[in-house]
């Protein structure tokens, strides 16, 4: 018997080709499914994020408009309050006049008062006078006593 090995028949150089086609098709798929799995997750994460990025500034548009409508309030009460001191400045101006006035006022009085005394302590002096006896002189060298009353 010769000893001959039997072998398996060699592939063609088109099946070979074929076949390394196929396998570098396979890693390419592949090496494409791992990294178009990882840009979709992204892609995915990139979505989510947007939406909540849009919820988020509409939230924030909503609180900006309530804090500006809230200022405005604010706004206005500093404005009334400001204007109560203003108010009360000028009540306080008015009030320091009246009073400048009232003691002008009361000093007048209070000379009129004064004058007033004075003339009836005069005019008292001259009623005793006038009820004391008056001495003069007649032209005889004589002096005589004369009473008004």
């Amino acid at each position: 018997m010769s000893s001959q090995v039997h072998q398996p028949p060699q592939p063609s150089q088109a099946q070979r080709t074929a076949e390394a086609h196929a396998a570098f098709t396979g890693a390419l798929q592949s090496v494409g499914s791992n990294l178009d799995a990882d840009l979709r997750a992204r892609a995915a994460n990139l979505h989510e994020n947007a939406t909540a990025l849009s919820k988020q500034e509409a939230d924030l548009k909503r609180a900006t408009n309530d804090l500006a409508r809230q200022n405005d309030q604010w706004q206005k009460v500093a404005d009334q309050a400001r204007e109560g001191l203003k108010e009360i400045g000028d009540i306080q101006n008015w009030a320091e006049l009246i009073e400048r006035d009232l003691l002008i006022v009361e000093e007048t009085i209070k000379l009129a008062d004064d004058e007033k005394k004075e003339n009836n302590n005069a005019q008292d002096e001259d009623d005793e006078d006038d009820g004391q006896a008056a001495e003069f002189e007649d032209g005889s060298g004589t002096v005589a006593t004369a009473n008004d009353d």
